[in-house]
């Protein structure tokens, strides 16, 4: 059979080398090679021809120059950086006399012309020249991904894949018919919405990306917990993988990327929104493997098919895919709920793929400091968001100059989505329980660290000082409290080391989070001013380990506030009450382990704990051996915010119309004004975000929206079980500070 090797255009020195190629070719085979260019003349005159050849595509590839080390401290170099396999003519000419063992000849896999016929027919669309020309391209760089590594696989042709098809044309057919617009209308639609989202990939701009993120990041040293990459390697050999990480910064991409690079794992493409498509950087992620989508699109149904094909194609080609599960950044350092709309997408485009399985991805991000927590707790006091754009974006840059420590990736358990989605008969649903899942997940990956630790104990005492013996009394409890639940830390962080807790709290002095008082006889540490909510974020971190214990000492108070008569069945449906009302602020398990999950914490604050239940003290015994106490530090903040919402609606007139803008507003000048007043315990909760969250239980109620006068009453007993909630997280706020005020006394310590 003969052989035809199909050349692209070169230069001349790359023609120079090939030519050479070709004469030790021919000496080792006795045969002269047949080569045809790429043209579109000279591809058409080969495709008539009534023989078989083979068809084997050729190129000649430049190796990066590993002596370069990692460049990209300053923005010049960074912006310089070129295609590590194609180099420009002068610089081509160098190489091959200083270095030449950098130039090779690839070959990619050959396939005979009538095969390509065959697939061509089974697309149904498109010409033969050219489906040839890109068969050739597309073997080329599965040929020099062998040379490069996975980093380098890159999707082309990718709008010509899509719409050079049987299906695509039907599919343009059938909206075009649903919609009552023409076939040309909804044709063009759907391709220039593929144009605007599809990442068109270039080995340049993903060299730019990569020393673009090496850049923006330059503030943080990366702690990759490895563990699972065996495990994720293993599975992309045959499937697709969509990564969901945690959302806490602008550079959780660039944090992420080369985690998973340096574990030989594919660059991803990650789902992106276009309000972050401006130049410079929108057109170098878009080319690097970002693939930009709009917020909205709701009622167009053009643009949904469009992406669900995209996705499609993704799959089939066994790319893999990368967004954020929480739709925005956290505000609050706690995983928001999760946002259906892409893993919807991702589930309808698998159901239409030729794909086994894809497998989702929780990955947990966290992050010793971060420069943008402070204009999102100014946004959480009623504060402008700033608009993401060019100059912003040169300020954001400009303050990682700054050393801001760690920041940690760590991967949980991978979820089949073939698996998720047979859970349930309802797609709805399935879709909804896969999202919790991988929340849950993601928590239960990620790691406590030092930084996070640190702050918890500021937060239950925003306005006292703390001395380095105090926050011993109050973190050794704590850490031995991790130990014993076995909870995942950072790294190798030893918590029990005081040398490690010391460390995290002069990074937080450094970024102004806390403060230092020396003038004194003893040096102190506070929270600084104005920073609740930034000290928040990080000790929200870890928060969703330590909220079923803090349930637990509200029902231990509970019982002694209320001198319940059967302990056990009226402590469980308070634990299943609080449960309830924090519904929208953390993900709970199942009610069959969120009970066994209470039962363990209390078994850890007295092992005891079910032996007297009939002793109307028993419960005071038990809830006075609690070390640490943690509802304050956990759940306060919560339900001092809920509190503010649940008096003002019992303000608000009963009515059909709520202006939620508003509403939100007076409460932000009523919690403020309560902080003022020492009647909320911290300015944690003088927060829109919380807020918002207790709006969205109140319409769960039925307590907005609806004008029914009965309405009022339920707004008032909920105010009343608010009220009786604060009381009681502040009665155990008062027994942790009288303990640590007599901690120099054993006796009164117990």
């Amino acid at each position: 059979m003969t052989e035809v090797l199909l050349t692209e255009p070169m230069s001349e020195t790359e023609q120079r080398v090939l030519t050479e190629w070709l004469a030790r070719r021919e000496a080792e085979s006795g045969a002269a090679p047949v080569t045809v260019a790429t043209t579109d003349a000279a591809l058409s005159e080969l495709t008539l021809r009534t023989d078989d050849p083979v068809l084997t595509p050729v190129r000649v590839v430049w190796m990066p120059d590993v002596s370069d080390g990692h460049r990209g401290h300053r923005l010049r170099e960074v912006l310089s950086a070129r295609d590590p396999l194609h180099l420009a003519a002068k610089a081509q000419r160098r190489v091959l006399q200083h270095d030449p063992g950098r130039c090779r000849v690839v070959e990619g896999d050959g396939a005979p012309l009538s095969e390509l016929r065959g697939r061509l027919a089974e697309r149904g669309g498109g010409s033969l020249p050219e489906f040839v020309r890109r068969q050739a391209a597309l073997a080329l760089e599965r040929a020099e991904r062998g040379l490069l590594g996975t980093q380098y696989k890159v999707s082309r042709f990718v709008v010509e894949e899509i719409t050079d098809t049987r299906r695509f044309t039907a599919g343009v057919r059938g909206l075009a018919a649903a919609s009552n617009r023409t076939v040309a209308d909804v044709d063009a639609r759907a391709r220039a919405d593929l144009d605007e989202m599809v990442a068109s990939q270039s080995r340049r701009a993903i060299a730019v990306w990569d020393q673009l993120g090496r850049y923006f990041s330059r503030a943080y040293r990366l702690d990759v917990d490895t563990t699972r990459f065996e495990e994720l390697r293993e599975l992309n050999r045959e499937h697709s993988l969509v990564f969901l990480p945690s959302h806490r910064s602008y550079l959780d991409p660039l944090v992420l990327r080369p985690a998973l690079l340096a574990n030989d794992l594919p660059l991803n493409h990650v789902m992106g929104g276009l309000n972050v498509s401006f130049w410079p950087v929108g057109p170098i992620s878009k080319r690097s493997g970002t693939v930009f989508i709009r917020r909205t699109f709701d009622g167009d149904d053009v643009y949904k098919w469009t992406l669900r094909e995209y996705m499609r194609f993704l799959l089939n080609k066994r790319f893999n895919l990368e967004w954020y599960i929480e739709g925005g950044r956290s505000r609050t350092g706690k995983l928001r709920p999760p946002r259906y709309g892409l893993l919807t997408y991702l589930a309808k485009a698998f159901a239409e793929s030729e794909a086994s399985d894809v497998y989702l991805v929780p990955v947990s991000l966290v992050y010793d400091q971060l420069y943008e927590v402070s204009a999102m707790a100014a946004e959480a006091h009623g504060g402008e968001k700033r608009k993401e754009s060019f100059r912003w974006m040169l300020g954001y840059v400009r303050a990682q100059g700054q050393r801001r420590g760690v920041a940690h990736v760590k991967v949980g358990r991978p979820l089949s989505l073939r698996d998720a989605l047979a859970q349930s008969d309802d797609p709805r649903r399935a879709i909804q329980r896969t999202g919790i899942e991988i929340c849950h997940r993601i928590n239960e990956a990620t790691p406590i660290t030092a930084s996070s630790l640190a702050l918890l104990a500021f937060l239950g005492i925003e306005d006292r000082a703390l001395t380095v013996d105090e926050l011993g009394f109050i973190l050794g409890p704590l850490v031995d409290y991790i130990t014993a639940r076995k909870l995942p830390t950072a790294g190798d962080v030893d918590l029990t080391n005081p040398q490690v807790i010391r460390k995290a709290l002069y990074t937080h002095v450094d970024a102004g989070v806390l403060e230092r008082f020396d003038d004194g006889d003893e040096r102190v540490y506070h929270l600084g001013k104005d920073q609740g909510l930034v000290a928040a974020f990080f000790r929200n971190n870890s928060i969703h380990f330590l909220v079923v214990r803090a349930i637990a000492e509200m029902v231990l108070i509970a019982t002694v506030d209320e001198h319940f008569t059967d302990p056990l069945a009226d402590g469980w449906a308070e634990a299943l009450r609080i449960r309830d009302l924090l519904k929208f602020e953390f993900f709970f398990s199942r009610k069959d382990t969120f009970r066994e999950e209470l039962r363990s914490e209390l078994s850890l604050i007295d092992p005891a704990w079910e032996q007297d239940l009939g002793d109307p003290e028993h419960a005071q015994h038990v809830l006075g051996a609690v070390r640490p106490y943690l509802a304050h530090r956990v759940l306060q903040p919560f339900l001092d915010a809920y509190e503010v919402v649940a008096d003002h609606l019992v303000d608000v007139p009963v009515s059909t119309d709520f202006d939620e803008k508003q509403f939100v507003t007076d409460c932000l000048g009523l919690a403020q004004q309560r902080r003022l007043r020492q009647q909320i315990a911290s300015s944690e909760s003088v927060s829109s975000e919380l807020f918002g969250t207790a709006l969205q239980l109140a319409r769960n109620r039925g307590l907005i929206g609806d004008d029914d006068p009965a309405v009022l009453e339920r707004r008032r007993a909920f105010a009343d079980e608010m009220r009786t909630l604060v009381r009681r997280v502040r009665e155990i706020r008062a027994i942790a500070h009288t303990k640590l005020a007599t901690m120099d006394d054993p006796e009164a310590a117990r």
